[in-house]
Parts: C-alpha cells; sequence; structure tokens
C-alpha cells in the first residue's frame, strides 16, 4: 500500500514541478493541513483585484460579498450555483459604490491580459464537507478554484479518478467546492489526461489530442515537450510522456483561460465544453472571418455542430462591430436546439415565423442574432430552398436595407451546391459573409464548381 500511495506521489511531484517550470504557475504549497481551504480564496483574489485591477476597498468588498452570496447559495443545484458563478466570472460583478451611483463592473479575471493573472496551485488541499475530500491538486486563478486534479498511477485506471471526480460533487461530500469549477481533470502516465467539467458523466469526459507547435507562452521545456510526432506520444520525451504533455496542452494561460471564456455552455441543465476539434475549428475559422472571408466548416455526425456554432457567433458578436449573425437551417428540432443553447450563454435567438418577420428583422438593428427555418416557408412537393427564396423575394420593401455587418451560417450546405441560396442571399444582402456547415463529404467536382463561389475557397475540418 505504501508503494501504491509513492508511486502516485511521485507523479503528483512531476506534475507539480511542470505546472511550476513549464507552465509558470505558482506554486501555494501542500494545503494536506492548512484550516479553512476554500474554492474562493479571500485574500488571493483581494490582492489581485487591489493590486492588479486597481478596485477601491469599498468595490472590492461587495464584489467578494456577491460572489461568495452566489457560491455559498447551497438552496439551488450545482449546476444553478455554477452557471451564476460562471456569469459573474465572465461578465463581471455589477455592483455600486453607494447608493445612488452608477452601476460599476468588476472584473474578477483579466480576461483581455490573461498573463495578468495569477495563475498558482496547490497540492493535497483538505476540504472539509459533510465528509471531507483531498483532491491531488488544485488549480486556481486570482485565488478562485477553476481546475481540479486527480492523479493515478500507471496500473490504475484514469476512470478511477474520473469516478473519485464525481463522488466529490456528491453534497455527502464536498459538492460546494465545485460551485466555482470549470475543468474537472484526471490523469495518468499511460492514458494521459482526460477532462471534463460538472456532473459529466463518466463516458463523456474527454481527451484532448493535439499535434502542433506550442504556444510562445509556455517556458522554452514546455515548448520542447509539446513539439512530439504522434508517433512518440505516451512514450516520453526527454522525460515528458503524454499526461504532461496533455497538461502543457490544455492548461496554458491563455488557452486554458480562452477555453473558460469563450468554449463553455450551459445547456437545458448540462454544462458542456470543447471537444479540441471544435476549439481548433472556430480559431481556424476566426482568422478568415477577421479578414471577411467566408468558407466551409466540415463537421462529421456528433461531433457537436450546433455548439460550434453557438460559440462561433458568440465570438463574432464580441470581436466585430456591428456584427449579426442569421442562423438558416431545415430541421426543427436543429432550430430549437440552438435557440436554447444560445440560452446558455446568455443569448436569445429570434426564431422568425415567415419571410416577411425574417425581412423585418434584417431592416432593423433591434435583433443580433436570428434564425430562420427553410421549411417554414415552403412546400415538400417542391425544393424548400425554391420557395424558401420566392417567399423572401415577395417580401422585400421598396426601401429595404439590411442593418449591421451581417454573417450567415448555412446548415447542412451541400444542399445549396446550386448556388441559389447563395445567390438570392448576396441580393438581399449583398456585403454578408457565408459561413456553411456540412457532414456530407463535398465531391471534388462540387469543390472545384460551387462551393467556392458560394462560401468560399476555405474549408476547414
Amino acid at each position: 500500500m505504501n508503494q501504491v500511495g509513492q508511486r502516485e506521489r511521485q507523479t503528483q511531484k512531476r506534475v507539480v514541478q511542470l505546472f511550476q517550470q513549464q507552465l509558470n504557475y505558482r506554486y501555494l504549497g501542500n494545503w494536506k493541513d492548512r484550516t479553512d481551504n476554500s474554492n474562493i480564496e479571500i485574500d488571493l483574489l483581494t490582492t489581485f483585484l487591489r493590486d492588479k485591477q486597481g478596485y477601491s476597498d469599498t468595490l472590492i468588498t461587495k464584489a467578494l460579498h456577491e460572489l461568495n452570496k452566489v457560491a455559498g447559495n447551497q438552496s439551488n443545484s450545482l449546476y444553478d450555483i455554477n452557471k451564476e458563478v460562471y456569469s459573474l466570472l465572465r461578465y463581471g460583478v455589477k455592483i455600486k459604490a453607494e447608493i445612488g451611483e452608477n452601476t460599476q463592473t468588476v472584473e474578477l479575471i483579466n480576461w483581455k491580459n490573461p498573463l495578468e493573472n495569477d495563475f498558482a496551485i496547490a497540492e493535497e488541499v483538505t476540504v472539509k464537507g459533510e465528509n471531507s475530500k483531498r483532491p491531488d491538486i488544485v488549480l486556481y486563478i486570482n485565488g478562485i478554484a477553476l481546475g481540479v486534479l486527480e492523479l493515478k498511477r500507471s496500473s490504475v485506471s484514469v476512470s478511477e479518478g474520473i469516478r473519485q471526480n464525481l463522488d466529490n460533487q456528491k453534497s455527502i461530500f464536498i459538492q460546494s467546492f465545485f460551485t466555482t469549477m470549470q475543468f474537472i481533470m484526471a490523469g495518468n502516465d499511460t492514458e494521459g489526461l482526460r477532462y471534463g467539467t460538472i456532473a459529466t458523466p463518466e463516458k463523456y469526459y474527454l481527451t484532448w489530442k493535439e499535434n502542433q507547435d506550442p504556444s510562445p507562452n509556455l517556458s522554452p521545456t514546455g515548448r520542447e515537450a509539446l513539439n512530439v510526432p504522434p508517433s512518440h506520444l505516451g512514450k516520453g520525451v526527454r522525460g515528458l510522456g503524454i499526461l504532461d504533455r496533455h497538461l502543457l496542452q490544455l492548461c496554458e494561460k491563455p488557452r486554458f483561460l480562452e477555453l473558460i471564456h469563450d468554449f463553455i455552455v450551459f445547456d437545458l441543465g448540462i454544462k458542456k465544453i470543447c471537444r479540441q476539434h471544435q476549439y481548433f475549428g472556430i480559431k481556424a475559422a476566426q482568422d478568415y472571418l477577421k479578414r471577411r472571408e467566408g468558407g466551409i466548416i466540415w463537421h462529421s455526425q456528433g461531433s457537436g455542430k450546433s455548439l460550434t456554432m453557438v460559440w462561433l457567433a458568440k465570438w463574432i458578436r464580441e470581436n466585430i462591430t456591428d456584427a449579426r449573425v442569421l442562423i438558416i437551417t431545415d430541421r426543427e428540432e436543429l432550430d430549437a436546439q440552438i435557440e436554447g443553447d444560445y440560452l446558455g450563454v446568455n443569448e436569445r435567438i429570434y426564431r422568425t415565423q415567415s419571410s416577411k418577420d425574417l425581412i423585418n428583422a434584417l431592416n432593423n438593428s433591434q435583433r443580433w442574432l436570428i434564425c430562420s427555418l427553410i421549411h417554414k416557408f415552403g412546400n415538400q412537393e417542391k425544393s424548400d430552398y425554391d420557395d424558401y427564396i420566392e417567399g423572401l423575394k415577395s417580401h422585400i420593401p421598396q426601401e429595404f436595407t439590411p442593418k449591421g455587418d451581417i454573417y450567415i451560417f448555412v446548415d447542412e450546405c451541400h444542399r445549396t451546391q446550386s448556388g441559389k441560396l447563395h445567390q438570392a442571399m448576396k441580393q438581399l444582402i449583398p456585403n454578408a459573409v457565408l459561413i456553411g456547415f456540412t457532414g456530407t463529404p463535398l465531391l471534388k467536382s462540387d469543390k472545384q464548381q460551387n462551393s467556392p463561389a458560394v462560401f468560399g475557397k476555405h474549408s476547414i475540418r
């Protein structure tokens, strides 16, 4: 038994050094015997808000009170509490220094300048609850616990660490510690790292798969460790194996915060976080959209297309001036699912009811996010796209001028290879950028003749 504990301790010691030496996290210490460990370390957060953010003591006191009130509201479910905490993390705490004064926003995390935040880890963090538990490693950003990691020896499945995380989230253990948590991880040296978020079932824990140049924000040793060919994964390079590589990729400072800020959604009672193909697909699309270039995002069945749409639209909204997004689908269930997903990122999508309704929505700037369901406008005996286009044209008023910088998402875009929808949209919204989504492989002839003309020359897989 002692030998088992020693093996896991050796892995933990190495991982702690990796966070310190390669990811440049501060080491807070071994908190096994430290009293009153919390997921909100008030002293650390206060120091950040005062010294780094420059807030007054009054604003800091009120912001901390609000954060603790939300995180400590045990009358709600873990999902609901975590969702409210996430909102405070992402959008800041809205407070008034004094009655009658203007509302101010206290930013708990500096999202714009990730490296200005205080990244730290503690190990053996004893947390008191109905039954106390001790997570192996906790990741603190500005004193707020945003990540937890359970480590196992090589001969013990990562699944055991996942189940340990799930047990810890139960009310009979330390559920309240997870109200701030965004990344919940488990790993060993043979299987690498698996990650999820609160209440993620074991079968839905994910593995981050990546083989590309490392971030310049890593230390030289960290960059060296990431630049490894696929054939070496799991075998160790310069003493660094698959677990180390996964941690370097997922917990690198700017990426860790970017994943939390841009790639989390609360979807009808389930908190979800992105898979690596969604992250890299959206990142690639962002580069094209900054240049106002359209393209096609190819996805396989069950790859999370609707969430990709949600996260990409959210990014467009927050990073492109006067941006508006129109999502065109031909399935009622996807139309409804997308609406629910957007509610999960605090955005309401307007579901148009007719061609005239869509034209009116585009003709004023009241709504930035619009969904148009094609088969509502046609009949099943004719092409839905033909009826959809005819309906649009029949309702265009003489004074029609689409407002804003419009980006059009077209679901199942392989059905538009004739170019009819593209032509109609270009007449209706001449300056719109079209982004197609398809799970159907495009024929070589289609790619050569129609896809570039319709959506642009770029294809992201």
